[in-house]
Order: C-alpha cells, then structure tokens, then sequence
C-alpha cells in the first residue's frame, strides 16, 4: 500500500490523515496517510528516511516550507513562484518534485465554499511566512483591485513583494508590502497567514482593517483559530478558519500524487460536523 505523511511541527493536531483517508475511500484509491513529526533541526533528513523506506510523498507543514522547496530536484511554476513548497512527491527516475497548493486551496475555499468573489476587492495578507508565500500568486490571480501584505519585518513582506510584482502587473493589481501598523483601513478580505493563531498570541493587526461584513479568515483551524475568529466577530467581520482551505489543498495535493480528483465539499462537511461534534 502506498504511504504518504504530513510532515510538521507540531503535527499531532493534523486532521490531514482522516481527509486523505476519505479521499481514497471516495476514489478507490490504495494508500495509507500518517502523520510525521519532525525535529525543527531534522527535517530533511527525517523526510529522506520516510522515502528510503518506500513513502510515496508528503505534504509540509509549519514550519519546513521553505526547506521542502530546497530539497527537491524539480518544482512546478506555482511553487517556485512561491518559493515554497506544501507538496513533495518522491519520483524515483526524474527527482523528487515540489509543488504549492496552498493558493489554490485558499482561493477555492473562499471564492467556492465561502461564495466570496475575489475579483476587484481589497485584500489584506497578515505575515510573509510559507503559508502567505503560497497563497499570494494564486490571490493575485484572481484579481482584486489592491492586495496589501503586512508583516512585522517589512523588508521580508517586500521581498515577497517584489518576487511577485510581475504576476501583479499581469493581472492588474496593486500590490504593496508594508509593516503591521500602517497597513491600511477597511478590508473586503482580510487573510491571517502569520503565526499569531498557532502561537496563541493576539491577532498582529488593528481592527481598523476590518469593517461590517469583512471575510476575515485564520489559515489555522479548529482551538488555534479561535481567537481571530472571536476577535473578527466582535468588530462586525464575517470569521472563517482555515478548514476549507485544508481540505481543498488537500484535494490537490491527492491529484499530484494519485492522477485523480476528489470531490471536496462532501469530506470539508463531513470533517465540520466532526470537529463540531468534538468540541461540544
């Protein structure tokens, strides 16, 4: 049977294995999915044995997306756009091969589950870590009037920035870098892909980004997410985790590695009822 991982720290929260799981159930497809933790100064080498020992691919999470993009022999235009990689797949005759999806994930889940149209919007991305190198070629894409990215260092929201200034140009969007507190008022959408959620630590911008009916939405899911969910409530934004964007990259992590394309909105709503159920 064919082996694939999430490959994190921390890891033990991922709800990857039982999306995955579902995916091949629906699909008929042979493989098993678990969950590896890696030594923060071990990732590359733990990764290595998981594919000497027959795995198949991974997907990476926080905080090794930028490692997993330097391991692999072959990268597809949207990871090295990003300069990241969420997706390994561990190709013997051509090299291990890197890809993103967590862009694509995101833009689905908001433009498809959440029914918010992206196209000339003002768009706010919180952090210029992995997850927001991933998303932001895909949310340029789909062409909002402005996408301003706010990060503590502002020199690394600007070289995230200027690497994608072309795809910006070609799609007709104003894109600017800028520190946390100036970041602007008034968002349609507002994007949390710092660590903030995951650290436990308050959300890293004003509530003047927001405004009534703002999509603010946690790239975290489940406990993590629930204090950016609870403070976008309190000043009249609409909160949304970062489920739907899980299980959408995930679909397409399934599709890189399997050839095959899972239908996502029964298992996103299937693993919302569960996670419903265990927090009651």
């Amino acid at each position: 049977m064919d082996r694939y991982v999430v490959a994190g720290n921390p890891v033990q929260h991922s709800q990857s294995p039982f999306i995955h799981a579902r995916f091949a159930e629906q699909t008929g497809q042979a493989l098993r999915y678990d969950r590896l933790l890696c030594p923060l100064d071990g990732f590359a080498d733990t990764v290595r044995r998981f594919a000497d020992e027959g795995g198949r691919g991974c997907n990476v999470t926080v905080p090794f997306k930028f490692e997993a993009f330097d391991l692999a022999a072959r990268r597809t235009d949207r990871a090295a756009l990003a300069g990241a990689a969420n997706i390994l797949r561990f190709d013997a005759r051509d090299g291990w091969l890197a890809d993103n999806a967590d862009g694509c994930g995101l833009v689905r889940d908001i433009e498809r589950n959440a029914e918010r149209a992206l196209a000339g919007q003002r768009v706010l991305v919180v952090g210029a870590g992995g997850g927001a190198a991933g998303a932001l070629g895909p949310l340029l894409a789909a062409r909002p009037a402005q996408l301003v990215l706010a990060n503590r260092s502002v020199d690394k929201a600007r070289a995230l920035a200027a690497r994608h200034a072309a795809p910006a140009r070609g799609a007709d969007v104003e894109l600017r870098a800028t520190g946390l507190a100036d970041c602007g008022e008034a968002f349609d959408v507002v994007v949390n892909a710092s660590a903030s959620s995951l650290q436990g630590a308050e959300v890293p911008v004003s509530p003047r980004v927001l405004r009534a009916g703002t999509l603010a939405l946690d790239m975290m899911y489940g406990p993590a997410a629930a204090g950016f969910i609870g403070w976008a409530a309190r000043h009249g934004a609409v909160g949304r985790d970062g489920l739907g964007m899980l299980v959408e990259q995930a679909g397409e992590a399934f599709f890189v590695w399997r050839g095959v394309r899972p239908d996502t909105a029964p298992v996103l709503a299937e693993l919302q009822a569960r996670l419903s159920a265990t927090a009651t």
